[in-house]
């Protein structure tokens, strides 16, 4: 991660937005999930997150409007209920994990106006984990185009850095606040509406 951090500042001549968006997943029951499975979770999840953001630190510091942005879900334990979180622990430890990681870096990294914040998506997105995980062809029929997840983080990263920190953002919310009403383009498949869409599992 070092030598990819060394060679993005010099290409680029530094780095001003950090997007940790790698993850690991297993939808799995605690007895079935094996613990290099688990293992991979929580190094890629949780270990990535702060170690990529504590090797872009000090380039982020130099930054004139500086972002991290974790694709990670809001902190809801308790709203939930653990019956959600029961069926896949691992998994969502893993990914809960990189929202305690902004939680706590929004704070520390806020004298120097560095902004840390997770973004999720309140409906599934059409990717390969919900034709693999969340049934297949026909959950993209009830999904959004990932677009929308772009455009809500653009709008995050073009923000002022020393104003807009500590937050844990859905995607819809952020581009309804930006007065962008119309939700309907971003989805898979026209004229499905926003009721009908397969709701997130962390929502």
């Amino acid at each position: 991660m070092q030598a990819a951090v060394d060679k993005a500042v010099a290409t680029f001549g530094g780095i001003d937005i950090l997007i940790n968006n790698a993850s690991a997943i297993s939808l799995t029951p605690t007895d079935k999930l094996d613990m290099k499975r688990y293992d991979l979770m929580h190094s890629i999840n949780t270990r990535g997150t702060f170690l990529c953001s504590k090797l872009c630190l000090p380039h982020l510091k130099k930054s004139k409007n500086p972002h991290i942005l974790n694709i990670s879900p809001p902190l809801s334990i308790f709203s939930q209920g653990v019956n959600w979180f029961a069926p896949h622990v691992g998994y969502t430890m893993a990914k809960y994990g990189m929202t305690l990681c902004a939680y706590g870096m929004s704070e520390e990294f806020a004298p120097f106006k560095i902004a840390v914040n997770t973004l999720w998506p309140r409906t599934a997105i059409a990717t390969a984990a919900v034709v693999n995980l969340l049934g297949g062809e026909a959950s993209i029929k009830m999904s959004r185009k990932p677009e929308i997840m772009a455009d809500a983080a653009y709008e995050i990263l073009t923000s002022k850095s020393d104003e807009v920190t500590g937050k844990f953002f859905m995607d819809d919310e952020v581009l309804i606040s930006c007065n962008a009403m119309e939700l309907s383009k971003y989805a898979c498949v026209e004229g499905t509406r926003d009721d009908e869409m397969l709701p997130d599992y962390f929502c």
